[in-house]
């Protein structure tokens, strides 16, 4: 067996690698690789510290996530181009973990969701991506902006809040009380980084926008920190280094740790007063739901994102595989310090537009990332908090997708537009998974009451059918179109259970039937005990196959000279004239 063909046949490789692989892989899809890979890894190394903290938690461990997720998942999953990491997505369900469970509550959660997503994806759900109805992603990812946007206000003005809660009024409470302490040196850091990342593509530099915003605003700070005298002077612009302190093996430091990642076990981390976690199952059970949350939400965005890379490469991704490379990813990161990790649609696209030609370009920039935390710890530490404030700015304005959001909310049916206002209502005020549970919920009733409307039951005028011409007056012939289920069913077959008395024989064309229910076949048995108690006999006419056998294994069978089926209406008449000659006077 050749090399190639043993790798497209190796179990665990990535249905990406395999796909790039087949195609004929060579030197210079690897150097294209490799530069991608340089590329996304430069502007994942900010993007992965702010989104730490934007969580709860010190900034190394994003580094974590997008080093040890970001490679496990390139060579696992099922997308070609999906690059993985700590996503904004992730931050309004995974700040109030912290808050209630700490570190090792997120870590344990997080190894949960990936259980839950490696079992969705060997139950091959990766389709049901396609039934979260558009309204209710809009919705609840314009939420999600807007909590991001709101959480970085205290460190963009520099405010004095204290630890902020888990719940979005009563932070936007704590900071509109505290903003008389704003500091007007770590908004002038913060605006300028801003303004610097917001100019600097029109430069069309090949340089990522927040490397250099982050860069500019480390210098700005640390001139301003030095010309003021710093700390001591009470004036200092706060930076990672003299917000986070690290402590790995008796040896203490600040800012980030300069060690690669390593194997730490979650549930001896501390909980949310600083003392070591105690794992039992009620810890187990009270974590189930929010790591539902996080796989559900990891679920949809990493196949919403490998979604958007095939219409951008032509490509097709396997959503089953890509749901256990994103599980795989997420159990084994908490081993290593990170958080909740998913595909990032910004980093995916920037992949793509830098030639990328296979998942060894997410690998790349995984070990970019890892060389940041190695080498370049300490000068990651002058990166000033109000300089990632400014970077989550834009990252919550380009997630929100304000233009989409508007447009909906001009041209879309009012349903859909109160679907999308509740999301995002319910997300800002209460969080995601209420919103995406009531969303769905609401989208479903929506469709139902729409199918409804389509399922119609009327009779047919038999003099104006050539099929059924001639039949005497006490034969009736309906016809019902569209599927009979239980939001359509009670009036479809309301006019039947209102037949003529003078009526002896009914005909039901059921030929525009495509599927049929429970309810709908308990719905139709009431109908043929209600006829025969009347004495009126029951042709059903071009039955599908598959609904025959559905009703068969109901109990609903024929009965001769009372309750048959027909393929045709000339068949149909053929019978309903002779039940009529044998019917006695």
């Amino acid at each position: 067996m050749s090399h190639q063909r043993f790798l497209i046949n190796l179990p665990g490789i990535s249905t990406g690698l395999r796909a790039a692989w087949r195609e004929g892989y060579g030197l210079t899809d690897l150097r294209k690789d490799v530069m991608a890979g340089l590329t996304i890894g430069t502007v994942a190394v900010p993007l992965s510290m702010a989104l730490a903290i934007a969580t709860g938690v010190p900034p190394q461990h994003g580094l974590y996530t997008a080093i040890v997720a970001g490679a496990i998942t390139a060579l696992t999953g099922g997308a070609r181009f999906n690059v993985s990491g700590p996503t904004a997505a992730f931050v309004v369900i995974l700040f109030p973990i912290v808050q209630q469970y700490g570190l090792g509550g997120l870590l344990i959660a997080s190894m949960m969701a990936g259980t839950i997503l490696v079992i969705l994806g060997v139950a091959r759900m990766g389709r049901l991506i396609q039934f979260v109805p558009y309204p209710v992603v809009l919705g609840f990812t314009a939420g999600i902006a807007v909590v991001i946007a709101v959480l970085q206000i205290p460190d963009f003005l520099g405010l004095e809040t204290g630890k902020l809660g888990e719940h979005f009024v009563d932070n936007v409470s704590v900071i509109a009380t505290s903003l008389p302490t704003f500091n007007p040196l770590e908004l002038s850091v913060g605006a300028f980084t801003l303004i610097v990342m917001l100019l600097w593509p029109r430069l069309h530099i090949p340089i990522p926008a927040p490397l250099v915003g982050l860069v500019v605003g480390a210098f700005v700070a640390y001139g301003v920190n030095q010309w003021l005298g710093g700390q001591e002077a009470g004036v200092a612009v706060e930076t990672i280094a003299s917000r986070f302190v690290w402590d790995v093996n008796g040896v203490v430091g600040s800012g980030i740790p300069p060690i690669p990642p390593s194997f730490m076990a979650p549930w001896l981390l501390p909980g949310p007063d600083g003392e070591p976690l105690k794992l039992n199952f009620e810890l187990i059970r009270a974590l189930l739901g929010p790591a539902f949350a996080i796989a559900m939400l990891g679920a949809i965005e990493s196949l919403l994102c490998a979604v958007v890379a095939d219409g951008l490469t032509k490509t097709k991704h396997d959503p089953n595989a890509e749901l256990i490379g994103q599980g795989l990813g997420n159990i084994v990161a908490p081993l290593f310090g990170g958080i909740t990790a998913t595909a990032a649609i910004a980093r995916t696209a920037t992949n793509i537009r830098s030639g990328a030609r296979s998942p060894i370009s997410a690998v790349i920039h995984a070990l970019v990332v890892l060389l940041a935390v190695v080498a370049l710890a300490g000068l990651l530490g002058w990166v000033p908090m109000a300089a990632l404030a400014a970077l989550l700015f834009i990252v919550a304005w380009n997630m929100s997708e304000a233009r989409h959001f508007l447009n909906t909310l001009r041209s879309a049916p009012p349903e859909d537009v109160a679907i999308l206002v509740i999301c995002f209502g319910l997300t800002v005020i209460f969080d995601m998974v209420l919103a995406v549970a009531v969303g769905v919920g609401l989208a479903a009733a929506l469709f139902i009451r729409r199918m409804s409307l389509l399922t119609q039951t009327a009779q047919v005028e038999i003099d104006n059918f050539p099929a059924i011409k001639g039949l005497p007056a006490e034969v009736a012939v309906y016809d019902i179109n569209g599927p009979l289920f239980f939001g359509a069913v009670g009036k479809a077959l309301t006019s039947l259970h209102l037949v003529d008395p003078k009526v002896k024989t009914v005909i039901v064309d059921m030929r525009d039937v495509p599927s049929i229910d429970g309810t709908a076949i308990v719905d139709l048995q009431s109908l043929i005990i209600e006829m025969k108690h009347k004495g009126v006999r029951l042709i059903l006419v071009g039955v599908q196959t598959r609904i025959i056998v559905k009703l068969r294994r109901a109990g609903v069978r024929k009965v001769a000279g009372s309750l048959t089926h027909c393929r045709n209406l000339e068949q149909a008449r053929t019978v309903a004239l002779r039940w009529q000659k044998e019917q006695p006077e």
